[in-house]
């Protein structure tokens, strides 16, 4: 675990976690998963809870999943937009500092879940309180995200160990987080970019150090082809993240043969699956068919982001 504040647990990045904390959180969530799919969808473990949820960005699957979560367990779940209490709409400076709004929201509730621009953003919540503090999205780091798609990999595949999992696209938030997670799990991620659009040396560190000790491997290409032959699970993400929409005319010049297409998935292995954390940009990153198509896995993906919502919930909240 990587404490901010003394005594804290909080989940900002991938690393926040070792080892064994990500496989009992993946554990619970297939527990929970059994329990919601029998209709067992609510109880009274959080009863009494309040979970804050910042929302700097827009959001469909991480407002609904931690909305839905939250009141499952019959704790309150309090959003908050980026206009009323952070920053304008357009990412302008706010009415409060980020340190006095997290020291107001931890006099109300018991964890803070964040979705952010700049990473700085949710260090700072966590610096300055002592309540736990849930990154749910910053422009460096997606680790809710991850562990969704972990088990979604494990749900389709079985297992996470051993398989290839090939990522087409940004070296973005997504990307990374998927990265680290995998190479702490011991899977071997190869990941296809634009030069100018790789995961940073800088950021690769923690991957290649987790994947030394996992057995996994972290390989990085220019060549979509190469990432995604005989891949176990092919994954892409909108070239154009959240704020990024002025550099759109560029980024798709950029990526121009890295859509992932029926051509390009078929490298991969017979029984791949194919994964995108969503929203599609269909006809750009990928198209209807592959979309649509019988290896895409895309909605269970998303379901799993309820889960794992849950499954946090109850690993910061319950006594």
């Amino acid at each position: 675990m990587l404490p901010v504040s003394s005594g804290v647990r909080h989940l900002l990045t991938v690393s926040s976690f070792s080892v064994p904390e990500i496989e009992r959180v993946l554990d619970r969530a297939f527990q929970l998963k059994e329990s919601w799919d029998r209709g067992e969808r609510f109880s009274k473990e959080l009863q009494g809870k309040v979970v804050a949820m910042i929302f700097e960005k827009p959001s469909l699957r991480t407002k609904v999943a931690f909305e839905v979560a939250a009141s499952s367990f019959g704790a309150t779940p309090v959003f908050l937009s980026s206009s009323m209490i952070l920053a304008s709409g357009g990412n302008e400076h706010g009415r409060e500092s980020v340190p006095d709004i997290a020291r107001n929201l931890e006099r109300f509730a018991d964890l803070i879940l964040a979705r952010v621009y700049s990473h700085q953003t949710v260090l700072k919540i966590a610096e300055s309180i002592s309540k736990p503090v849930i990154n749910a999205l910053c422009d460096d780091h997606h680790p809710t995200q991850a562990l969704a798609d972990a088990m979604t990999i494990m749900w389709h595949r079985g297992q996470i160990r051993g398989q290839r999992v090939a990522f087409v696209g940004d070296g973005c938030n997504v990307s990374v987080s998927l990265m680290e997670m995998m190479a702490c799990l011991g899977a071997h991620f190869w990941i296809a970019s634009p030069e100018r659009y790789q995961i940073s040396p800088e950021k690769r560190l923690f991957a290649e150090g987790a994947a030394a000790v996992s057995g996994g491997t972290v390989e990085f290409f220019q060549n979509p082809e190469s990432a995604v032959s005989g891949a176990d699970v092919v994954y892409t993400d909108t070239y154009i993240g959240m704020g990024l929409e002025h550099e759109k005319a560029e980024r798709l010049l950029a990526f121009e043969g890295f859509q992932v297409d029926q051509k390009l998935l078929a490298r991969a292995k017979s029984d791949a699956i194919f994964m995108h954390c969503l929203p599609a940009h269909r006809g750009e990153e990928v198209t209807d068919g592959v979309m649509d198509g019988s290896h895409s896995v895309v909605f269970d993906q998303a379901e799993c982001r309820l889960h794992i919502a849950r499954s946090l919930l109850l690993e910061f909240l319950s006594s």
